[in-house]
Parts: structure tokens; sequence; C-alpha cells
């Protein structure tokens, strides 16, 4: 099981901590639910066997964040989704306290995890993102056009002039 957990530490670059008292069988199912299709799991752990498998100083700040009751969120492949099923879950049964967690080497508070929350998507991200890189040059072909129509315009007055 330490090992399970060590593994479960070591092959993702987040972990959430949860303390999930309180949430009955069927709510936490659901939200194991809502967090499968992110790629995320849920794993309800003991203390003793969270603290056996953290070794290590890039590790040693997550024991700070273990107290009472623990489900550790590992894995998915958008952690700010995660984060946002989380928050909606919590808003509908105020259920689990997220305690923190930890992105890479860096400490999350449950208040970082919260901000995560309000990130947009990666999806919604990168579309910005080429609207952006896509901008000057939709401009730049708008003032080509207007260019081009311009001198149409103006070969098309003399044509008109010339015919008279």
């Amino acid at each position: 099981m330490i090992n399970e957990i060590r593994k479960g530490l070591e092959d993702t670059h987040y972990v959430f901590l949860a303390d999930y008292r309180g949430l009955s069988v069927e709510q936490l199912s659901n939200l194991r639910g809502r967090l499968r299709p992110s790629g995320a799991r849920l794993h309800v752990i003991r203390n003793a066997f969270l603290k056996r498998a953290v070794d290590g100083p890039a590790q040693d700040g997550i024991l700070a964040l273990v107290e009472g009751p623990i489900a550790m969120i590992t894995s998915g492949d958008d952690v700010t989704v995660i984060a946002k099923v989380l928050k909606k879950f919590r808003a509908e049964n105020n259920l689990p306290i997220v305690r923190g967690g930890k992105l890479g080497d860096r400490l999350l508070s449950p208040e970082d995890i919260e901000e995560m929350a309000r990130i947009p998507s990666r999806e919604v991200l990168l579309g910005k993102l080429v609207g952006t890189i896509a901008a000057p040059v939709v401009q730049m072909v708008g003032t080509m056009r207007e260019k081009v129509l311009s001198l149409l315009y103006v070969l098309k007055a003399v044509e008109e002039k010339k015919s008279h």
C-alpha cells in the first residue's frame, strides 16, 4: 500500500489533499465519478501510510497538510479542471475541505487551489493565444483589402470618366 502511494506521488506533477469527513459513500463515489473524465483519481488513504510513503525533501511540505482523514487526488490532464471539479462539488455539498496540495515542487494552500479553479481551461487559453497571434495578420489582410478596393474604385472612376 505504501509503495502504491509513493508511486502515485512520483507519477504525477500535482497532488491535492482533502478532508473527506462528512461525505457519504454515495457522495464520495459521485466525486470520484466527476474526477474520472479528467483522468484524476481519488484515493482515501491512512495518514500513517501517507507519512511513511512520503520521503525526501521534495515531499516534506506535504506532511504539514496531513490532518484528519485524507483523500489524495492525483493525475489528470489539467490541474485547473480538477480544481474546478473540487470547487463545484464543494459548492454543492459543502465538502470536502481541501487542505492544500503540491504542484511540482511548490506547496499549494487551499486559496491557491481556489485561484486555480478561476483560471480558464486549457482550451480557452489556447483559443485566446491563437486569437492574439492571428489578430495582426487579420488586421494586415483587412488593410491590404481596403487598399486594393480603393485602387479598384479609382480605376473604375477613371474608366467611367473616359467613357463619357
